[in-house]
This record gives C-alpha cells, sequence and structure tokens, in this order.
C-alpha cells in the first residue's frame, strides 16, 4: 500500500512556527514600508555540492507540498506571538488570515541537481513568499541530503536492495524523513515502522542481540524465533561464535532457513566464510545480510562478496558525512510596485565571500549528448532556446496556492533511477570529483521569462 496520496496530516497542526523570527520582523517592517505585497520571485539553490559529490538529489518536495498547506496561523500561535511583541497588532490581523495564493515550481522529486540549478522557484507577494523560507529550506536540505547518500549507497550496491534502519541515531520525527528520502534515493525497505505507516515504505526487522541473550542458550532464541516468524525468518548469528551459530541456525531452521545476519567483525572475510558453511551444509539458497556502520565505501568494498543485502543506518541519517545540502532561498526578482502588472526586475546579492546569486526568473533545461547521456544544466532567464524547450525540468506544484502535482512515493523514485542513469557514467564513481555536469548559465533582459 502507498499512503502517499492520502493526505495524512502533519506531525503537527500548523507548520507556521517552522520558521526563524526574521522573516516575522521582515513581515512587519514591509507592512511598514508598504512593500509587502510587491510581486516576488524566491528560488531555492546550492552554490555548490558536498566536496567530492558529483551530483545531487531533490528529496522532500511531497513534505513540503503538506507543510505549505498547513502553514495557519491559528489562535495559539498568534496569542504566542503577540505575548512575545514579536509581531503588532496590523501584522498580527494580516497572519490571522494567511493562506498561500501563490505559485510553486521546482525540479520534480528524485530528479538530481547541480550547482545554480533552481531547485524550487516560490513565487507571489513578498509577504507571503518569505514567511515559506526556513521550512522549505529546512526539508529540502535534510531530506535531499540523506537522499544523496542514499543514492551513493545504491549505486554501489548495485541489485543487492539496502534496508534503511537508522532511526535510533537520529530525532524519532526526522527518522522518519530520513527513511522517505532514502527510499526515494533507491533503498529497497524501512526498520521504521512510523515511516512504513505515514509512507507505505516496506518494512522489515526480525531480532536482534538482545533477544539471544535472553533465552538460556543461542539454540533457544533460534527456536523460539523459528517457530514464531517461520522458517523464512533471518537469524542473527554473531552474539558467540559465528560458525557455531550457523550451524546451529541450519540444524534448527533447515536449509530452508532465509537468511542470517552479521554486525560485526571483518564483514568481508566472514561473509565468505558463512556463505561457504551455509552451501556444505546445504543451505545453499539461505541469503546473507550484513550490517554494522556501513556507508557506500564500504558497501563498494563487499562487492565480490557473497553478500545479498545491506542495512544502514548512522551514515545514512547522518548524509554519510554531509548532513546538509546548504541550499539558500533567495529573492531573485520582484516588481517595482504593487500593480498586479508590474513589470518584474532582477535582483541579487552581491556581496564579496562567495555568496553571491544570480538574479532574475529562471527556467532550467539538461542538455543532452549525441548518445542522450546529460552534458549540461542550462539555467537561464528570459525565453527558452527552441532545442531545450523540450528539456526543461521545472514542474508546476502549486498554482494560486492549490497543490497540484502530489504523487505516489514509488514515482519520486522511479524518476530517481531514471535520472541518474541518464548522467555520465563517472557520476557514481565515488572517488571525489566536481560536479558530473557543468552549469551554464544563459541570461535574458528581464526579471521574467
Amino acid at each position: 500500500m502507498n499512503t502517499a496520496d492520502l493526505s495524512l496530516p502533519v506531525d503537527v497542526p500548523s507548520t507556521a512556527l517552522f520558521t526563524d523570527q526574521y522573516e516575522l520582523t521582515m513581515l512587519r517592517a514591509a507592512l511598514a514600508a508598504g512593500t509587502a505585497e510587491r510581486r516576488s520571485v524566491f528560488e531555492v539553490f546550492t552554490r555548490r555540492l558536498p566536496e567530492g559529490r558529483r551530483y545531487g538529489v531533490v528529496a522532500g518536495t511531497g513534505r513540503v507540498l503538506d507543510a505549505v498547506e498547513n502553514f495557519r496561523f491559528d489562535p495559539a500561535v498568534l496569542s504566542f506571538l503577540q505575548e512575545r511583541e514579536i509581531v503588532d497588532g496590523r501584522t498580527l490581523e494580516w497572519l490571522s488570515g494567511y493562506r498561500f495564493g501563490g505559485d510553486i515550481w521546482g525540479y520534480p522529486e528524485g530528479e538530481v541537481y547541480f550547482p545554480g540549478s533552481p531547485i524550487m522557484r516560490v513565487e507571489g507577494t513578498f509577504a507571503e513568499c518569505v514567511l515559506l523560507e526556513t521550512v522549505i529550506l529546512s526539508i529540502l536540505n535534510h531530506d535531499s541530503a540523506i537522499a544523496a547518500a542514499a543514492s551513493r549507497m545504491s549505486a554501489a550496491a548495485g541489485e543487492r536492495p539496502l534496508i534503511e534502519m537508522g532511526a535510533r541515531r537520529t530525532h524519532e520525527l526526522a527518522a522518519v524523513a530520513a527513511s522517505r528520502a532514502a527510499y526515494v534515493g533507491g533503498f529497497a525497505t524501512t526498520s521504521d515502522l512510523a515511516a512504513g505507516f505515514r509512507y507505505g515504505i516496506p518494512t522489515v526487522g526480525t531480532s536482534a542481540h538482545a533477544f539471544t541473550l535472553l533465552h538460556d542458550s543461542e539454540r533457544d532464541a533460534f527456536r523460539a524465533q523459528v517457530e514464531t516468524l517461520g522458517r523464512g525468518t533471518t537469524l542473527l548469528v554473531d552474539t558467540y561464535d559465528v560458525a557455531e551459530a550457523v550451524r546451529t541456525a541450519v540444524e534448527v531452521a533447515g536449509t530452508g532457513l532465509g537468511a542470517v545476519r552479521i554486525d560485526s567483525g571483518d564483514l568481508l572475510l566472514v561473509a565468505h566464510r558463512v556463505r561457504r558453511q551455509l552451501d556444505e551444509l546445504g543451505a545453499t539458497g539461505t541469503k546473507i545480510v550484513v550490517t554494522s556502520d556501513l556507508d557506500e565505501y564500504a558497501i563498494a568494498s563487499l562487492a565480490a562478496a557473497p553478500v545479498d543485502a545491506y542495512g544502514v543506518g548512522t551514515q545514512l541519517v547522518t548524509g554519510s558525512g554531509h548532513p546538509t545540502s546548504s541550499m539558500v532561498y533567495k529573492l531573485v526578482a520582484r516588481a517595482g510596485s504593487d500593480a498586479p502588472d508590474a513589470p518584474l526586475v532582477a535582483v541579487a546579492k552581491k556581496s564579496s565571500g562567495g555568496k553571491t546569486s544570480v538574479g532574475g526568473r529562471k527556467w532550467a533545461a539538461r542538455r543532452l549528448d549525441a548518445h542522450g547521456i546529460a552534458e549540461a544544466e542550462v539555467v537561464g532567464t528570459g525565453p527558452v532556446p527552441g532545442e531545450l524547450a523540450d528539456r526543461q525540468l521545472l514542474v508546476e506544484l502549486v498554482k494560486g496556492g492549490e497543490v497540484v502535482a502530489r504523487e505516489p512515493l514509488d514515482a519520486a523514485r522511479e524518476r530517481h533511477i531514471t535520472a541518474r542513469a541518464g548522467l555520465p557514467m563517472s557520476a557514481t564513481q565515488l572517488s571525489r570529483g566536481e560536479p558530473v555536469l557543468p552549469t551554464e548559465y544563459v541570461h535574458g533582459t528581464s526579471g521574467s521569462q
């Protein structure tokens, strides 16, 4: 069952306070200055990928849509803002009726991105758009970081399935989001039941070392598990002596034992020994699952090992060393007045220190070579060149405040597989390198297309 399209509620009644105070103080000042209603365009992008990474993965888009729909200032929230004197009476009145009524375009979830890619474009009045900055960045930065790590791991694993099992290594709500992002990035299952319930991700799990230690002998523990869960279960064989445990496991479950799990030691060496032992015992169909602080490099090192599946926790939910995608949300164009037909003017930050941005309302397209493989990320303002018209990347997500692009999570997962396959082969190399595609800019003459 896939529940991604069931409009399940978010974890809190409102997402309005998932924001930084300065969003509200900017709103207050803009209302006072008479500039709050100016038509504006904000864009989400990153200036660089994490060091050594070849591509990024867009994840969290579906969660952003939920967050925007639930961005409401209810009486309790308004009372809090009033008591803290964060905003004045005029701003409170404006917030009490807040509903985002603008448009959002973005790279579809599961798509890959590069430095400068306009991953999401939010359009509306300055007032309604500026309030969404923090919650959008919070979701996209976290989920895209997890999905990128998951993608690297799934590329390293090849056809072998990956199990997400990092719930105990992060915040309980972040764990659910991480499981969702990992699924987009290529993981097959999760151990987190909340993620399974909310997003329909397949769940797995059998037993931990505590279950073996509970019983008077390893044989008793294995017998209890097999009698309860069946011969197709996975038995954990490294609580004591691995060789003895494998022998006992096959004696208890028979040669039809589903799998054994190895959670410690030299996994390459132990996996070979266990495979040989299982085959000698006649359990040729019994699979081997390995866990124990795996990352993409450890997974790649086990490519030649007789391993059937990997379980990954800590390194996945921490982005394998890069827990954020460093995305920013910047005003790139705004109207010169409140008039609905006032033309957009490109604006951009020009300060030193590398934190510059490119002004103008942008489109993005991916240029392909003669073999159909991506060769450049083209980002521009103004008219889209005819040869790129059918290669545009942004899709409409919200129109006039209404979500128009909600989709099952499996669609994002499949999209990522396709997008990654369309990149040059070097994209999935684990060695450090520059982004696999260059970003080329095509400048128009105004802030609008």
